[in-house]
């Protein structure tokens, strides 16, 4: 079988298909020790599955109010032992990972509290939720105060600016472990871990809330392992496997979800209504196949960061760096290497390839952002795609790809439209 044939009617050059041949020969250990950490997750799913006896009567869609929705009800238990919390929430209800979030910080903090970020500046989206920038219904609008903390030049917790924060106020303390749109490191569960110990010896009533989209599956434990009140996520990143439609999902204690699910529905109702409207089969089989889907998202992001930095850009994580999520910083310098970029990324795509994506004024963000995403789910990051805000340091952002196979071919058509403007010059050796 000649597959460089079939690379070349992908439109990827043979020089540019031998660069990242001798790129992926070096990482056959690293994709190796990816292999077993969702070996391992791929058990710790699936026994949470068996243990709950999930069954095909699972799979029937619920209308109107929802009571009595077995596979719902059943999902969310199924979520809760394989994150190894008391409680879930997990519905089609909740829209996106912002949503949840919203949800998260509006159900348990009250007028006066205060909300304090650990982790610096917070996702561009939260800024609005949090009343960073004025909005209306913002947390600020309703009276919840915000501090934040900034990270460490190195990317670590400041504990002694922790400790100095904490005040009488503050009610949530909110980590987010992947980087959003910075180029700082993603933070470990390990890293985590010390950071929830520490804040418990202070203040054991603070509440501490992860945002774990793009982290989950990627290490053998997740947050809610070492004591996280709430760990929240998307359904179409990590956990839904490609396969959920919508939906996010908060896991913690009892407590905390249960003001999760009031806020979501209403006072008095909470968990007890909420229409599955037959997502059921693809929220079990999404979920199912999440650690292998994120270890073909992780190689992708461990290739490109080896690619690109052989070729002189700045990546962050570094290539030979630990992995934390899935998603791959690229610092490219410029407007028009950010365009080349997408440009390949999309036209990889299996839909909407034929699309040209164009920097544009997206809601919820403070700059134009460009976006290459060609995915069956409409905005799902699990699949590939690639983004950023065109602003210094012209960083894109590449993540997903629901096959290993997928995102190498994205990413060499990435690098194959910088090459062929004259953007990039390849090595000789």
């Amino acid at each position: 079988m000649e597959i460089t044939r079939a690379y070349r009617e992908a439109g990827v050059s043979d020089e540019v298909y031998s660069f990242g041949e001798k790129i992926i020969g070096l990482l056959k250990e690293r994709f190796e020790g990816i292999d077993r950490v969702a070996e391992y997750n791929q058990c710790k799913v699936l026994n949470a599955m068996r243990k709950n006896k999930v069954d095909v009567a699972c799979f029937a869609a619920s209308t109107g109010y929802g009571y009595n929705d077995l596979g719902r009800d059943k999902i969310e238990k199924v979520y809760a032992d394989a994150f190894h919390t008391e409680a879930a929430l997990v519905r089609p209800q909740i829209v996106c990972g912002t949503h949840a979030l919203t949800v998260a910080l509006s159900a348990n903090l009250l007028p006066g509290d205060e909300l304090l970020s650990v982790s610096g500046k917070p996702y561009d989206t939260l800024e609005e939720v949090i009343g960073i920038r004025p909005s209306k219904c913002s947390l600020r609008e309703y009276g919840v105060s915000y501090r934040q903390v900034d990270l460490l030049p190195d990317g670590t917790f400041d504990f002694d600016g922790i400790a100095a924060a904490m005040g009488e106020k503050t009610k949530v303390i909110a980590v987010q472990r992947s980087k959003g749109y910075q180029t700082r490191p993603t933070l470990s569960v390990s890293q985590i871990a010390e950071m929830i110990s520490f804040v418990k010896k202070i203040r054991p009533d603070v509440l501490v809330m992860v945002d774990n989209c793009y982290g989950e599956f990627v290490e053998e434990y997740e947050p809610s392992d070492f004591g996280a009140d709430m760990t929240v996520g998307s359904l179409i990143k990590n956990p839904g496997g490609g396969l959920a439609p919508i939906g996010g999902y908060i896991v913690g204690t009892k407590e905390c979800v249960d003001r999760c699910a009031y806020r979501l529905s209403a006072p008095g109702l909470g968990q007890e209504v909420g229409a599955s409207l037959g997502v059921m089969t693809s929220f079990y089989q999404g979920f199912f196949l999440a650690p292998t889907v994120v270890a073909g998202a992780l190689k992708g992001a461990i290739f490109a960061a080896n690619l690109y930095e052989k070729l002189g850009f700045r990546v962050v994580p570094s290539g030979a760096a630990e992995r934390y999520d899935i998603i791959q910083a690229v610092e490219l310098g410029s407007e028009e290497k950010m365009v080349a970029f997408c440009k390949g990324i999309q036209e990889a795509a299996p839909v909407d390839s034929y699309v040209t994506p164009i920097p544009w004024d997206m809601p919820g963000y403070d700059s134009k952002v460009i976006m290459a995403a060609g995915a069956f789910v409409q905005g799902s990051s699990i699949e590939l795609s690639a983004d950023g805000p065109v602003r210094e340091p012209y960083a894109v952002y590449f993540q997903g790809g629901l096959t290993w196979y997928h995102a190498k071919l994205g990413i060499l058509l990435s690098l194959q439209k910088l090459y062929e403007r004259g953007l990039v010059v390849l090595p000789e050796d």
